[in-house]
């Protein structure tokens, strides 16, 4: 996710950043379902639901509950019960697990033309702690790698389906030639299991920015199971978007791979982003799902800067920021207030209930 790898993040390091904000550790048994379905799961019935996995915890006589779902009577978690539970998932985090999406893509060239190869195929994916789904992913991994090129290159990309099913790859947001769109049958025939198809195109001047590509058919299932990723063009003015000192991507999608997720992790697991006081850091928004997520980061402003990969006229700032599917925002974070902030869409069952934090929650953390 070009993220700088000199302030890598990891479980006991980011706890010990919370320990210093006065958390303390809590039991992690009492966390093992927080990747389930979230409060008021009835309003997201176009949204493949995420497999129910719960368990009862241990040491409690009270029936398990599926974060929002409302056990009863019988069955209510006291508000220390409730604490305790929200407290062990911030501890948890962030939460170790198997496979990374979105990173840089190695490529060869051949003559002035960068060539890059993606093989889709079908992968036991990690998203929370031991929740695992079959995913449909480019490279092995969920977003696929990041694809990244400058102003002008010549790219050539090699598609190998070892999928189950025919599938197409697009390049949102790219300006290609015709026959290089990756639409089944108005573009291109599909690629079929077992074949190989080479898409070849130039970057266009001033197509620049934060663009996506991922599956053009029975895309509403492939997508949403994974066969997404970023695709980066750096202009050739690296002003372009003012000064900052670290980027990073972060790819919403909702549907079979645990409801909702960021990056293709669902909180405790997602990734922290991390910068120093003072620094600005660039964030690459991209909505891969079929639900309208607004991502709202506590303490700070968002200065909104791009949109789709074009500038704005006029940069904005906001803290809540409104993404539907397929668009791509690009804002620019001034740290200018230390801690660990929140960093979550704001469709609040998406994010939270009553067993805690899940799904689509992250954090800023920002060190003096």
């Amino acid at each position: 996710m070009s993220v700088d790898e000199s302030v890598k993040v990891t479980r006991r390091n980011f706890v010990g950043m919370l320990g210093a904000l006065g958390l303390g550790a809590a039991s992690m048994t009492m966390y093992n379902t927080l990747a389930l379905e979230g409060e008021n799961a009835n309003s997201n019935e176009n949204v493949a639901a995420a497999p129910d996995t719960s368990t009862e915890s241990s040491g409690s006589n009270n029936a398990q509950a599926t974060p929002g779902t409302d056990t009863g009577a019988a069955g209510e978690m006291t508000a220390d019960e409730m604490d305790a539970m929200h407290e062990a998932g911030v501890t948890s985090f962030p939460a170790e697990t198997e496979g990374l999406g979105g990173q840089p893509l190695e490529y060869e060239m051949d003559g002035d033309t960068k060539v890059f190869k993606l093989t889709a195929s079908l992968v036991d994916w990690e998203y929370a702690p031991g929740q695992r789904t079959e995913a449909w992913a480019y490279n092995g991994v969920v977003p696929g790698p990041e694809i990244r090129v400058t102003e002008g290159d010549k790219v050539r990309v090699e598609v190998t389906n070892n999928l189950p099913e025919s599938t197409a790859v697009h390049w949102h947001g790219l300006i290609v030639p015709n026959n290089q769109d990756g639409v089944p049958f108005m573009t291109q025939p599909p690629i079929k299991p077992g074949e190989t198809f080479t898409y070849e195109f130039q970057i266009r001047e001033g197509n620049t920015g934060s663009h996506m590509y991922h599956s053009h058919l029975n895309a509403a299932e492939q997508v949403t199971k994974g066969l997404l990723g970023p695709f980066i063009v750096d202009p050739t003015d690296p002003n372009k978007y003012g000064e900052y000192d670290r980027e990073y991507t972060i790819i919403l999608n909702d549907g079979p791979i645990g409801g909702f997720t960021l990056n293709g992790k669902s909180f405790p697991a997602t990734r922290p982003l991390t910068a120093s006081l003072g620094q600005k850091i660039l964030v690459r928004y991209m909505n891969e799902g079929l639900m309208i997520h607004p991502m709202h980061l506590h303490g700070m402003p968002q200065l909104v800067v791009a949109q789709d990969g074009w500038l704005l006229p006029q940069p904005y700032m906001c803290d809540t920021l409104n993404i539907a599917p397929g668009q791509r925002f690009d804002v620019i974070i001034d740290c200018t207030e230390p801690g660990v902030w929140a960093f979550h869409c704001h469709i609040l069952n998406h994010a939270e209930a009553k067993q805690g934090m899940f799904r689509m929650v992250n954090a800023l953390s920002i060190g003096e």
